[in-house]
Order: structure tokens, then sequence, then C-alpha cells
């Protein structure tokens, strides 16, 4: 298979981006279509994270399940989506990098995403409910390969970290929007005079909406400039060229060795994101509390977001990776003794300090190692060992949480999984310097 040479193509990607100065900080528009897609998307994430979970809660409760069982059910969920994303993940990324294939297969995962969380409103029963969610989240998982995969051909080399982080900050910011109003419907229902159900489906329903306009811009201004071209047979080639690939993926240590510490650490990362409210809601913590304390995370990470992205022009991104996978295992060790309210606050704060910097710096650091011309298929890798990886995480917390009838006691092993990505980054960092 031949890939087009990238050095005309680069040219021609910076002429219609607007990049005539490599100085040039100012986000052209197709960064700013690019970064709408998160704040989009990252609607759902939260409500993932927060009212998602505190529903099925309600669902299960109606249902005689007890709390420990409604914590492991919830993480079996997770890691069911996760791991149907990990298995079609790379031949979609990879058939993606065909030219004109990778915008229609973004708009089928999307509007599979959306339609998913519109249907949440739906169910009455918690194991239908959970068959929802776990479409949805399929959806969404998958429209992230694509949308990750678009970093290449909507910026430069050399502002990557500013844009995927700018692109985590303000989805961050943005998704308090649909996040707030959905509150209202969700914690005044009885004072409003209608239903929890019918305050979960307007809750729904926006967040759906939100998602599906955020969108537009890009699916409209979206142009795929790295790609291969098409060859008599997309999928039988595909699975050829991802085959070669993993072998191409096993002789470069240094995306290798990335691969297998972002499988580790960012595990850990979704995890926490995914369970932080059903781990709360186990514990008995205040369900207000939780969702405040939560929406208090999202407006941290904005900021701090933006500052790694500025730290990122001083610093090397490598380190910036580092001092963020440091933090994030104190935040594990300090979760397992986690019991009162207070707590919760204090872990939701140091969450948002480095949320968004691992998951943006993660993102544009694997986007410089790799061929550009090969980014659907190495961020379906990706997405293996990241979003895909997360099942790990889920399980653990459900099994440990069940054999021992302690819903703290699964919590530990997440610091156990920074360390190890810790070791493996610093390897992996070693390896790229040798090799620049």
């Amino acid at each position: 298979m031949q890939f087009p040479l990238q050095g005309s193509r680069r040219v021609l990607q910076n002429m219609k981006t607007g990049y005539f100065t490599m100085k040039n900080e100012k986000l052209t528009k197709l960064e700013k279509y690019w970064i709408l897609y998160d704040v989009g998307n990252s609607a759902f994430v939260l409500l993932v994270a927060t009212i998602l979970p505190i529903y099925f809660n309600y669902l299960a409760g109606n249902a005689g399940i007890s709390e420990v069982d409604y914590l492991a059910f919830w993480g079996y969920a997770a890691s069911i989506s996760t791991i149907a994303v990990a298995v079609i993940g790379p031949v979609l990324g990879t058939i993606a990098d065909t030219k004109n294939y990778k915008k229609p297969l973004f708009t089928f995962s999307m509007i599979a995403g959306v339609l998913g969380c519109a249907a949440l409103s739906l169910p009455t029963s918690w194991i239908v409910f959970l068959a929802v969610f776990v479409i949805a989240k399929i959806g969404f998982n998958a429209s992230l390969i694509f949308y990750d995969s678009m970093l290449v051909d909507v910026t430069t080399p050399e502002h990557m970290d500013i844009v995927s982080s700018q692109g985590y900050a303000w989805g961050y910011i943005g998704s308090c929007i649909p996040f707030i109003v959905s509150l209202i419907f969700v914690l005044m229902y009885d004072k409003i005079g209608i239903s929890m159900t019918a305050a979960m489906t307007i809750a729904f329903l926006i967040n759906a909406a939100w998602w599906l306009v955020m969108t537009l811009p890009l699916l409209k201004n979206y142009e795929q400039i790295n790609y291969a071209e098409a060859p008599k047979h997309p999928v039988a080639d595909s699975f050829r060229r991802l085959g070669s690939t993993l072998k191409d993926i096993t002789k470069q240590k240094h995306i290798f060795l990335y691969l297998l510490a972002f499988f580790f650490f960012i595990d850990g990362v979704y995890t926490i994101i995914e369970m932080a409210t059903a781990y709360g809601s186990a514990l008995g913590l205040d369900t207000q509390g939780l969702l405040l304390a939560l929406l208090v995370t999202q407006i941290v990470a904005f900021p701090f977001a933006l500052i790694f992205g500025r730290l990122s022009k001083r610093y090397e991104t490598a380190l910036l990776i580092k001092v963020c996978i440091i933090a994030y295992t104190g935040i594990a060790l300090f979760a397992i003794q986690l019991d009162k309210q207070w707590e919760f606050w204090v872990l939701a704060v140091l969450v948002g300090m480095f949320q968004g910097a691992i998951q943006a710096l993660s993102r544009s650091y694997f986007a410089k190692i790799i061929p550009p011309e090969k980014s659907g298929e190495y961020f379906g890798i990706y997405d293996i060992c990241g979003k895909g990886a997360s099942f790990l995480g889920t399980t653990l917390v459900g099994v440990v949480a069940q054999i021992t009838g302690n819903a703290s006691a699964g919590v530990g092993i997440l610091a156990i999984l920074f360390i190890i990505g810790f070791i493996l980054f610093c390897m992996a960092a070693r390896q790229n310097r040798s090799k620049a």
C-alpha cells in the first residue's frame, strides 16, 4: 500500500488552517470546530460520571439490588462497552485512514451515541437501561477514535499540545451548561411538579441535543488530508494494513512502550472518572453533594487544562505527563480511606487539576510520534490501550467490591496501575529521546 508523501500535504494543510508562521498561537476556525466536538461529547461524559449512576441506583434500588451489586453491575456495563470498542476499534480506525472514509465513520458512530443518549429516557427496567447505556457508550467511544485521529488533519505538530489541551479545557467548562440545566430538573423535579422519570427524560434529551449541535460545524468543515488511497477491497486491505502496523509497532520501542504505559495509567484515570459517583453513592454520601462536587471538578479542570497546555511550551510534554501520573497515584491512595463528604470534595478538586492535562497531553504526545497518514489505525490501537483498557480498572473495582463486601477495597489497585504506568512511561520517554 502506497501512502502519499507528507511534505506537500503539510504545506497544503498549513495553508488551509491558516498557519503561515509557527509562532502563530491563534486558533484557526477548523481547530475551533474540532474543539467544539469536545464541548459536545463532554456533556455525555459528565452525564455518565454524575447523573446516570444515580438514576441507575434509583432503578436498581426499586428492583431490590444491593449497593454493592449496583456498583459492580455499573462497572461491568462500562467494561462491556469498552471491550466492544477495543475489539472493533483498530479495524475501524484502519478503514478510516482510507480516503473519504473518516468523516462517514465518525458521523455514524456519533449518531449512534447521540440516539443512545436520548433513548436512555425510555427504559424503566435497570437491566434494559444498562443495555441502552452500553450501546450509547459504544457509539461515544467509537467516535473518539476518528475524532482523535482528526487532530493530525486540523493542526500542525507544533500546535498539537495547545489544541488538544484547549479541546479538553473547553469540553469541561462547556459541558457544565447542559449539566446545570439538567441538574435543575433532576434535583428540583418535585418542586417543578414533574416525576423523577420525566426529569431524567428531559436531562437525557438536553444532553443528546447539545452533543449533536456542537458536532455540526466539524461535520460541515472537516476534510481528511492525511490518508491512504482507496483500494479495491477497503475492509480486507484494512485488516492487512492493521496486521502490518501491529508488527511495526513492536519494532518501534518508543511507541510500543508508550502504549503499554498508557494502558496502565489512563486505565486508572478513566476508572476514577466512570466510578466516582457510583463509588460515592455506594458509600452513602449525599447525592446532591456528589453532583455539585463533580461540577467543581469540571470548573477546576478548565483552567488547569489550559495551564498545562501553556506549560507544554516551556517544558517537555513527557515531564508534564509524569507529574500528572504521580499526582493521580496520590489521588488513588487518598480515595481508599474516603468516607466523608468533605473528603469527596477534596478528591473532586484534585482530580480536576490533573484530569484534563493527562488526557490532552497523552493524546497530543501520541499524535506527534506516529505517522500522520496512519493516524486512524494508530488511534484505533491507542483506543485499545486507553478507553478500551478501562475495562480492567472498572472490572477490578467491581470484582473486589463484591468479593470483600467493601466498596473501598477495590480502589487501592488503581494506585498500582499508576505506578506501573509511570515506570513504563519513563522507559518510553527515554526511547523516544534516543530515537530523536
